[in-house]
């Protein structure tokens, strides 16, 4: 029988059939500080599809900017690292030898300020890249669409820097150019630091241009060659200080006006009223001034503009969490159901009634499929594997609940999230942490927006001793638990 959903997981080859993911290793940039990344890694088709739970669309991410026909999702590999999948369309990079040439040229760079290409995927006519992936949106987000306030010109002033170190970086390891360059292009991590996307150093494919379709933010010598040079990304630098400086998306030509004339106040966010002085503000626009050069060889490199960006900045002691508002360590948790509260405590005696109480009942159309395979000898064992393991579970004999749900889900014909959710917790009340996780990850392959089996993750984790992680888990669960509330 042919595959045409994750819920059938286990026909398509569970973890013993995936190739291994490299364990991380700290790698330390020109900076000194340690990066915990994976050397770069080709993965296989079927690992990735199981990371983002069969490329399902409740993992589709907007916030790294890619528009249709590539589409970015996120997901979760074998070892909890989280990661940004991009998966091209199929006419795109129609040469694999070039594609997977450019994918580990970039895949050698090494940054805190780069959101890192940690490998690719390149089987038949697939085409994917494999980034770290960054939870807090982009700057296009916090500038020109934020909810709850403002982007700070003290952030404003430390994107700027970062993302010109992180072009100077790229510079220095013969990688200056960049294709594209916009505010949907710089990403949060989880600490709030904003970091530029490895997903544009990649060169041109077959779909699509280096530049939007907008001409008036388009550098004037790509319109005239059609080439994307490191004069080029500068240009493209100058009108991102101009979304900084505005919080708008302020076509060039139309602030070259405003500068001339000195109207600088039609050119700054009103929102930054009070935060910066004269001086600061005309030091940005003058910089940026010199990005938006008609001729390419007046513009400034990335050396220049981070030494002229580092003497602006302010408030340099407080964590960019902070000036962004954004909840950090225990106050990001979000306010926990009783089950998300019994992971926090790990009192598994709850979690053992909870996981009771609910039943199959989250099993989308696992009740259908079993009794319609009630009538062969082998599937009537296989029914009564699951059966005894129930009993024992209910009756917190979680040995022999394991085996039982073992012998279930070896047979391999039927798929049901519950049996893995229950064996994993089994696990955990049997000391068995590392099982647990894997189980609980598996659920999640069956039916990737199951809160359950976030929870259940979070509980592995926590159990583990991966308390950051497990957070992540927990603050996943409690969304999709909001969700599935709101809709039910």
């Amino acid at each position: 029988m042919g595959c045409g959903c994750s819920k059938l997981y286990a026909c398509c080859g569970g973890p013993e059939d995936n190739v291994p993911v490299p364990e991380p290793q700290t790698v330390e940039n020109e900076e000194g500080n340690e990066l915990d990344l994976p050397a770069f890694h080709e993965y296989t088709i079927e690992q990735l599809r199981t990371a983002t739970s069969g490329f399902a669309v409740e993992n589709i991410v907007s916030e790294h900017g890619e528009k249709a026909p590539n589409v970015v999702y996120k997901g979760k590999l074998d070892n909890q690292r989280r990661i940004a999948v991009k998966r091209f369309n199929r006419s795109a990079w129609p040469d694999s030898r070039q594609f997977l040439e450019e994918a580990r040229s970039v895949g050698q760079l090494r940054n805190i300020r780069l959101a890192n290409l940690l490998g690719c995927c390149c089987e038949g006519d697939e085409r994917l890249l494999v980034a770290e992936y960054m939870p807090n949106d982009t700057l296009a987000k916090h500038l020109f669409h934020w909810e709850t306030q403002p982007m700070k010109w003290a952030m404003r002033l430390r994107v700027a820097l970062y993302l010109a170190q992180a072009l100077e970086y790229c510079t220095s390891r013969g990688r200056a150019l960049y294709h594209d360059l916009n505010a949907y292009r710089i990403v949060f991590d989880d600490e709030g630091n904003p970091r530029l996307s490895c997903f544009g150093m990649m060169k041109n494919s077959r779909d699509g241009k280096s530049y939007s379709t907008n001409l008036a933010f388009t550098p004037p010598e790509y319109l005239r060659t059609g080439r994307v040079t490191a004069e080029s990304v500068m240009y493209s630098f100058g009108t991102l200080l101009l979304d900084l400086l505005s919080g708008k998306h302020i076509p060039p030509s139309h602030a070259l006006d405003l500068i001339r004339d000195r109207n600088l106040q039609m050119l700054t966010d009103s929102c930054l009223e009070g935060q910066f002085t004269n001086d600061e503000g005309t030091e940005l626009v003058r910089l940026a001034s010199r990005c938006l050069q008609y001729e390419p060889r007046e513009r400034p490199n990335p050396k220049s503009l981070v030494a002229a960006l580092v003497p602006l900045q302010k408030d340099t002691e407080v964590p960019s969490h902070v000036l962004m508002g954004i909840p950090h360590g225990a106050a990001a948790l979000p306010s926990l159901s009783p089950l998300g509260e019994a992971c926090v405590r790990m009192d598994l005696t709850a979690i053992h009634e909870i996981l009771e109480s609910i039943g199959y009942k989250d099993d989308e159309g696992a009740a259908t499929e079993l009794s319609f395979q009630m009538w062969t000898n082998q599937m009537q064992d296989t029914l009564n594997s699951k059966k005894k393991g129930d009993v024992s579970f209910r009756h917190k004999d979680f040995r022999a609940a394991i085996d039982c749900f073992t012998q279930f889900i070896d047979v391999g014909t039927m798929v049901s999230p519950t049996v893995y959710a229950r064996r994993s917790l089994s696990y955990l009340m049997s000391e068995m942490p590392q099982e647990a996780l894997n189980d609980a990850s598996q659920a999640q392959v069956i039916s990737p927006i199951w809160h359950i089996a976030s929870y259940l993750q979070a509980a592995a984790l926590f159990s583990l001793g991966r308390d950051d992680e497990a957070q992540v888990a927990l603050r996943e669960g409690s969304v999709l638990e909001t969700k599935r509330n709101a809709t039910a």
